[in-house]
């Protein structure tokens, strides 16, 4: 378990294919096209954050890349992920819609959003994107372990990213441990359950005890069980709070407690059940 100092390492996580990732981003999921988007992104942004998780299906691509653009952070700077909305055919195609939208000459993560008919059609087009130089890295999202293996025995490129809710409530031991054994990189979505987690009283007893929202122990927690996480928020003080999580640790036994609120039984499923 990392010891809590702010370090480079628990900052960045390393990929399989070499890119260096940073374990905290805005997510901007359920958020309008528009000034609210821009001002969310341009907030994190200016906060320090250095990594935005937009998709295909949020329809809020051209915000993130105002957003990028007027905030004046360098392109290099930032890591910028969207997902393929495997409702349209090609995702090679889809990915060069994706880049004009967010106004930028690559990707740094592009994933496959959720395995509609069936998780291998869309992967040689994310392949394509790759080698097109479209997308520096290419993922997954709400994989199970039977679906990673699948896409993995018909890959060139294999994913390097499995992104899926994960909390202390959907504590997916057995995918998080099967995505290690692969070096395919965890991501957390959902993290405080769409606000659903925080008012659990184990949450809030150990936030505080440790001077903490009970947002920062969620997240922390996350962290400290090896994944990247992606938090959303479009309150600037919500974001500030939410990307302070580098400067403290939980103690093994709220990291036991936190773990005992796991609903899913461990599972390697990244869904309880489909809504494609």
């Amino acid at each position: 378990m990392p010891d809590g100092s702010e370090t480079p390492d628990l900052r960045m996580r390393m990929l399989a294919d070499g890119a260096a990732m940073p374990t905290l981003a805005l997510g901007v999921w359920q958020v309008p096209d528009g000034p609210e988007c821009e001002h969310a992104v341009r907030w994190a942004l200016e906060l320090g954050y250095r990594h935005i998780d937009t998709a295909q299906a949020y329809g809020n691509e051209a915000s993130v890349g105002r957003a990028l653009r007027d905030s004046g952070v360098p392109r290099e700077e930032v890591f910028l992920t969207t997902k393929f909305y495997p409702g349209h055919s090609d995702a090679a195609t889809e990915a060069e819609g994706s880049l004009r939208r967010l106004g930028v000459d690559q990707l740094d993560l592009y994933i496959v959003h959720w395995p509609q008919e069936g998780p291998t059609w869309a992967w040689p087009g994310m392949e394509e994107a790759h080698r097109r130089g479209h997308a520096r890295s290419i993922g997954v999202s709400n994989f199970s372990v039977e679906e990673l293996e699948q896409v993995s025995a018909v890959a060139t490129i294999p994913p390097v990213v499995d992104q899926v809710q994960f909390s202390p409530f959907e504590y997916r031991r057995a995918l998080l441990e099967e995505c290690a054994e692969r070096a395919i990189a965890l991501e957390a979505y959902s993290p405080l359950g769409t606000g659903r987690h925080l008012s659990d009283p184990i949450v809030t007893d150990i936030a505080g005890r440790l001077g903490r929202t009970p947002a920062q122990v969620l997240i922390r927690w996350c962290l400290q069980r090896g994944t990247i996480v992606i938090p959303k928020s479009t309150h600037r003080e919500r974001i500030a709070e939410n990307g302070a999580v580098y400067d403290f640790a939980l103690p093994d036994s709220d990291m036991t407690a936190l773990d005992g609120l796991d609903r899913t039984g461990g599972t390697d499923h990244a869904r309880e059940q489909k809504w494609w």
